[in-house]
């Protein structure tokens, strides 16, 4: 019995061996560990030490794209370079753009104003009237005036609104505006469309290019210098703007039905480029047709009478359309001179 019981026990002391050992290897580990980590807790984090730069990853990714459950796809760009350059545009370069260009136009026509002032009829008033629009060409061109009109206004409260409404009006009375004109701006669009489609149609063929018309512009439309050129039923100033207009109007209105009905026909980055052209294309339409609102209100007399009441005076059309107002002559539509006693009464 003593043999078997001095033979089991260096067993035992193995036994108890492990498990003394095995605390103190895990107890030195700790010493040894503490330390660092309370010197890594110490030293401040870099969220950029781990993991990788934002700047670099949208660099090598054109943009930052997610997995989501809802239908709209398009929700899952969390973030794309492009927005932020669409952004600056959106938020500095069309600010700065539109009030240069807008209020240059404005400036340029009060210096014309200032130094050629308006342009007189040179024979006065015949008292004798010569029938120029009728009543549907009146209706269409104050249909197609009134809605760029209101067009104009609301996109203006777009770009302009939160730097110089916002602060007067305040948040409120802001909002509400801003979402009447949003809705205006959007409906008012269609009866835009359907002026700019009456005009062509009216005036196509009385615009096209023609030798007088250069004569006209050589000679400075009657501008500079007191010289009157010929011209028909629309000079060739006017023949620009008509074609202006039309290529604008078509620009605004199909970069902004693209924006009207999102994602129908273009992504997101087609849609920015939408609205970069909508807002450049606007800006500059809204320039020129300050200019001719100037011509036919301050800038000539008796120019406003034509779209105002349907016909001008006979001597205004003999000096500023002076082939047009012979046709009408040769037509029978207008007289070939004034009554004496009208022309008794301009002398």
């Amino acid at each position: 019995m003593h043999g078997i019981a001095a033979r089991r026990r260096p067993g035992l002391s193995r036994t108890w061996l492990r498990p003394v050992l095995c605390a103190l290897a895990l107890c030195w580990l700790v010493i040894q560990v503490t330390p660092a980590i309370a010197q890594q807790q110490d030293r401040p984090i870099d969220p950029n030490a781990s993991v990788t730069n934002e700047q670099t990853l949208l660099r090598k990714l054109n943009r930052i794209h997610g997995r989501i459950d809802i239908p709209n796809k398009t929700a899952a760009n969390l973030e794309q370079p492009a927005g932020r350059a669409w952004r600056f545009y959106h938020e500095v370069l069309l600010h700065w753009g539109a009030a240069v260009i807008i209020l240059g136009v404005i400036g340029l026509l009060a210096v014309a104003y200032a130094f050629l002032g308006r342009q007189r009829l040179a024979a006065g008033r015949s008292g004798v009237k010569v029938r120029r629009f009728n009543g549907f060409e009146r209706f269409s061109h104050w249909l197609t005036a009134t809605s760029f009109v209101v067009l104009a206004l609301t996109g203006l409260n777009i770009t302009f609104g939160k730097l110089l409404l916002l602060p007067l009006i305040g948040p409120s009375a802001f909002s509400r505006l801003s979402e009447l004109g949003k809705f205006t701006h959007d409906f008012t669009s269609f009866a835009f469309v359907v002026g700019l489609v009456l005009i062509v149609a009216l005036w196509l063929e009385d615009n096209f290019i023609g030798k007088v018309d250069v004569i006209w512009l050589r000679q400075g439309g009657g501008f500079v210098g007191g010289k009157h050129p010929p011209a028909g039923r629309f000079n060739a100033g006017e023949k620009l703007v008509f074609w202006l207009v039309v290529a604008a109007g078509l620009g605004v209105a199909v970069s902004g039905y693209l924006l009207l009905f999102p994602f129908y026909v273009t992504n997101i980055a087609g849609m920015q480029i939408a609205q970069v052209a909508h807002s450049a294309i606007a800006v500059l339409f809204i320039a020129l047709i300050i200019g001719h609102i100037y011509i036919g209100t301050l800038g000539m007399e008796g120019a406003f009478e034509a779209m105002g009441t349907g016909s001008v005076d006979l001597n205004w059309a003999k000096q500023h359309h002076r082939l047009w107002y012979e046709d009408e002559v040769a037509k029978g539509d207008a007289p070939a001179r004034p009554p004496r006693s009208a022309e008794a009464a301009a002398e």
